[in-house]
C-alpha cells in the first residue's frame, strides 16, 4: 500500500516567534479583542475549558467580567446545569427583566431558604397580576423571630417604594439610585405592574468591568457544554432557555459521524444560537463541522496536560500543528478557531493565536483558582486544587451514567483516557488572567502586531533544537 511520507508534527515548546521590526511602543496599545464564534466578540482570547474542575458559574462569571468567556461543563442533572447558566445570566444585567419575586401570604421562612438557594439579596413582592406590591430584603428578615409569619408584614409596602417606567435610561436610573441611596429601583409600568429592575450593583459593575462580555441586555455571556448521546438534545433546549449564549458539543473526537449527526440536530433545532464543534485536529474535519452549520471550531486531540489520548490510542496531532492545518480550513469560511489544550504559560497562548486560532480554551492554568469548583487541599503546607481529565476513569464512569444506565461491573469495561491530579493553588481567576493577557500583549508587540489578525499576517516560527529550547529557561543559575 502506497503511503504518503510521515510527517513532522511540531507543538509549543518547537518553535520561537521570531522578533519582527515593531512600531507597538507599549504594551497597553495591544488590542487583543476577538471572536468566539462568528456572532460573538470578546475582549480578550480566552475561553475556560468545559470540565468539571473548571468552570461552573463562579468561573464563568469571572471569565466574562475579565472579557472571556466560561463554558459549563456538563456533568451535572439538566436542572443543575441550568440552574449554573441563569446564575451567570442573572449576575449582571442593565434590566434584570424577570427578577425574583413572590406572593404576599409566603412566609419569611420560605423567602429566608429562597434567597439563601438564589443568593438573593432581595425580593419583589408582587400580587396575582403581576401588580407590584411591596420589597422585602435581607435585611428585612435579619432578627425576625416568628417565621411563619407572610412576607407582607414584613415588607417595605409599595407606596414607600421609589420606582421608575420600564423606559428609564440607565444614566437616569443611577441618577435616581444615587439620590435616594438605594440599592434596587424597581420598573413599573402605567398599571402599576412589575416590569423589570435595575440594582446599583449591577450598574456598579458596569463601571468596574467595562471590558465584560455581554449580551444585547447587558447580561453576562456564557456558554454551556453538550454531549452528542443520550439527553444532549434535552440539555441544550434547558440551557438555552435560561439564556446561554453557546452551546459547545463536548467529545474527543468530533470527526464521526455520530458527531456530525448530533451537529445537523443542533443546528436545525437553535439556529439562532451559537454552535462550538469539536474537537478536531485536522483541516478535513474543520471543513466537515464549517458545512454542517459550526459557529466556531475546536481544535485539539489529546494535548491537555490530563489527557492519556495520545498514549492509550496512539492517536493524535500535536497541537501547534493541528492549529495551523485546520487554521487555513476555517480562515477560509471565515469561521474562528479555539486551540484547546496544551497552553502552560502565555508564550504558548501567543504561538497559539499566531498560528491561527481566534482564542484558547484553559483548563490546568484555571483549575488552580478560587474561582474553579474543585476541591481544596493542604499537602505539605502547599495548596492544592484537584483537577482531573474529562476521559479519566472517574470523569468517564460519571459521563457514562449521564448518557446510558450502567452496571456497576460496566465500570471495568471502561478505558480511560485522562489522569486525575492537582495543581497548585493560584488565587484568583482575574490575577492569573491578568497575567496571562499581559504576556500576551507583549508576545504580540515583539511581532509587530497590534491586533490579533495583524499577528496571524506577521508571525514567523522558527523551529529550534532541544538547546534552543534549553536556552529559552531560566539556566545556570540557583533558583532562590
Amino acid at each position: 500500500m502506497a503511503r504518503e511520507p510521515i510527517r513532522v508534527g511540531l507543538t509549543f515548546d518547537d518553535v520561537l516567534l521570531v522578533p519582527r521590526r515593531s512600531g507597538v511602543t507599549t504594551r497597553s496599545a495591544v488590542d487583543t479583542a476577538t471572536r468566539l464564534t462568528r456572532q460573538i466578540e470578546m475582549a480578550i482570547p480566552v475561553v475556560s475549558a468545559n470540565m468539571d474542575a473548571v468552570t461552573e458559574s463562579e468561573m464563568a462569571i469571572a471569565l466574562a467580567r475579565a472579557g472571556g468567556i466560561g463554558v459549563i461543563h456538563r456533568f451535572l442533572p439538566i436542572d443543575r446545569h441550568a440552574a449554573e447558566v441563569r446564575r451567570v445570566k442573572r449576575a449582571e444585567s442593565v434590566v434584570i427583566e424577570r427578577p425574583y419575586t413572590f406572593s404576599p401570604g409566603q412566609t419569611i421562612r420560605e423567602a429566608i431558604a429562597f434567597m439563601e438557594e438564589h443568593g438573593a439579596a432581595g425580593l419583589l413582592v408582587v400580587d396575582a397580576d403581576g401588580t407590584l406590591l411591596g420589597l422585602v430584603t435581607a435585611r428585612d428578615l435579619l432578627f425576625e423571630d416568628d417565621l411563619d409569619q407572610p412576607v407582607s408584614s414584613v415588607m417595605t409596602p409599595r407606596a414607600r417604594l421609589v420606582t421608575a417606567p420600564p423606559d428609564v435610561g440607565i444614566d437616569e436610573a443611577r441618577a435616581v439610585l444615587h439620590r435616594h441611596r438605594l440599592e434596587k429601583l424597581p420598573l413599573i409600568d402605567g398599571e402599576g405592574k412589575l416590569r423589570g429592575l435595575i440594582t446599583s450593583r449591577d450598574i456598579q459593575s458596569r463601571l468596574k468591568y467595562p471590558h465584560a462580555t455581554k449580551d444585547a441586555k447587558g447580561r453576562l455571556r456564557t456558554g454551556a457544554a453538550v454531549g452528542i448521546r443520550g439527553d444532549y438534545m434535552e440539555r441544550a433546549a434547558a440551557v438555552v432557555v435560561e439564556g446561554a449564549d453557546v452551546l459547545v458539543m463536548d467529545v474527543a473526537h468530533a470527526h464521526t459521524e455520530a458527531a456530525i449527526e448530533a451537529l445537523v440536530r443542533l443546528r436545525q433545532a437553535f439556529p439562532d444560537v451559537s454552535i462550538v464543534a469539536g474537537n478536531v485536529a485536522t483541516a478535513e474535519g474543520t471543513r466537515d463541522l464549517i458545512a454542517r452549520g459550526a459557529d466556531a471550531v475546536k481544535v485539539g486531540v489529546g494535548p491537555g496536560s490530563t489527557c492519556t489520548t495520545r498514549v492509550v490510542t496512539g492517536a493524535g496531532v500535536p497541537q501547534l500543528t493541528a492549529v495551523l492545518d485546520c487554521a487555513q480550513a476555517a480562515a477560509d469560511h471565515g469561521i474562528p478557531l479555539i486551540a484547546d489544550g496544551g497552553i502552560r504559560n502565555s508564550g504558548d497562548m501567543t504561538k497559539a493565536l499566531a498560528a491561527g486560532a481566534s482564542s484558547v480554551m484553559l483548563g490546568n492554568l484555571l483549575a488552580g483558582t478560587q474561582e474553579s469548583p474543585g476541591a481544596l487541599i493542604v499537602r505539605n503546607g502547599r495548596q492544592y486544587k484537584t483537577y482531573r481529565g474529562m476521559a479519566s476513569l472517574w470523569a468517564a464512569a460519571r459521563r457514562r451514567a449521564l448518557e446510558t444506565p450502567v452496571e456497576e461491573e460496566d465500570i471495568s469495561q471502561i478505558v480511560a483516557e485522562g489522569v486525575e491530579a492537582m495543581v497548585p493553588y493560584r488565587g484568583k481567576a482575574a490575577d492569573v488572567l491578568a497575567q496571562l493577557v499581559g504576556g500576551l500583549r507583549s508576545g504580540m508587540s515583539y511581532c509587530g502586531a497590534r491586533v490579533i489578525p495583524e499577528l496571524w499576517e506577521k508571525a514567523e516560527f522558527m523551529h529550534i533544537t532541544v538547546a534552543g529550547l534549553r536556552e529559552s529557561l531560566p539556566h545556570d543559575v540557583e533558583p532562590t
